[in-house]
């Protein structure tokens, strides 16, 4: 099992003596085998501990002596699962199982996950519609995909004094994408840009809309 099985590692021990070319002598020696979080077989010291069988049946209180020479018994590990009970409740498993089926879960749940990401388009105040229709072609796109979306407008020289028009527009772009999107916050101007967040629209709002 997992907790009670150990690797055979190589430890170079020097040997003194008189001469003056040390030597060097290779022992093997037999380190356990670290788990992950719980504690197994031998590190488990308390004096009592609440035993659950392997099938889930109450075994009820014992010593930990006790409870690991009935793990002994079954070719099983005996792993603390609630240490903080009074007495600490442990099980009879195949730790090594075990962890090979939860890292098998972990690895599932990871390749399962959606990374969700942020796409920005950019524009300026005196973008033509061409221009205006491919960009918001693109973002709905990306929204359609489950991305996040944010449209940006660069005032330069004296757009600055007209910052007005970009925020027309950012409303116009967040009102084109209102059957797929919603609009996170209103148009807010940082520096010489303006900008919005648009986030993708809950499945059950699409159908509504």
């Amino acid at each position: 099992m997992l907790g009670q099985a150990g690797y055979s590692g190589a430890v170079l021990l020097r040997c003194g003596g008189r001469s003056r070319q040390p030597t060097f002598h290779f022992v093997w020696r037999c380190f356990p085998i670290a788990n992950t979080g719980h504690q197994t077989n031998e590190e488990i010291r308390d004096k009592e501990v609440r035993l659950i069988s392997e099938s889930g049946e109450q075994l009820g209180i014992m010593s930990s002596q006790e409870a690991l020479r009935l793990a002994e018994e079954r070719n099983l590990d005996l792993v603390k699962i609630s240490p903080t009970a009074v007495p600490p409740v442990c099980k009879l498993m195949d730790y090594g199982k075990y962890r090979f089926e939860q890292t098998k879960r972990e690895k599932e749940a990871r390749k399962n996950q959606r990374v969700v990401e942020i796409k920005e388009i950019r524009m300026s105040p005196s973008i033509d519609v061409n221009d205006f229709n491919v960009k918001l072609r693109n973002a709905q796109k990306f929204l359609s995909e489950g991305n996040r979306c944010k449209v940006t407008v660069r005032f330069r020289g004296r757009e600055m004094a007209h910052t007005n028009i970009g925020q027309d527009l950012l409303v116009k772009f967040a009102e084109e994408c209102g059957e797929i999107a919603v609009m996170d916050k209103s148009p807010k101007l940082e520096g010489r840009h303006m900008s919005i967040f648009l986030s993708p629209k809950p499945a059950k709002d699409k159908k509504q809309s």
